[in-house]
């Protein structure tokens, strides 16, 4: 399982949560006031990690929402073309390729160590 659950009122900007099945951070959240006989909701902006779409929801705060398990890992990088990048786990040495990102382009070489997410199947350069 690659996600554990979480009520909305327990979530904060900055962290994580699935929305359409996809892992995405939190930019805000504003809740509004219980109703004569409804209770509070909240509504969440988020952008999604792996495809840096923006959504927003609106759930009651005591609604359970899915939290993905988001790994920060260290790799190195093997080998780099103009539209992929070879990297190595440096903990389990699994190698694999990513696409390389328009923004990284010139800032990545051959031997040095970047950390990338891993989070439900899926990948992805965060920061050189």
């Amino acid at each position: 399982m690659a996600w554990t659950t979480q009520e909305v009122r327990e979530l904060k900007e900055g962290r994580y949560m699935l929305i359409d099945e996809e892992p995405c951070r939190i930019l805000s959240i504003q809740t509004s006031k219980p109703g004569k006989h409804g209770e509070a909701k909240a509504r969440i902006d988020a952008v999604g990690l792996f495809d840096g779409a923006k959504r927003s929801v609106v759930f009651p705060v005591k609604h359970k929402v899915q939290v993905p398990m988001i790994g920060k890992r260290q790799a190195q990088i093997l080998s780099l073309t103009d539209t992929e990048v070879q990297l190595m786990d440096l903990e389990n040495y699994e190698t694999f390729s990513l696409p390389l990102e328009a923004e990284l382009k010139g800032t990545l070489s051959p031997g040095t160590e970047v950390q990338y997410l891993d989070a439900m199947g899926k990948r992805r350069i965060s920061r050189t």
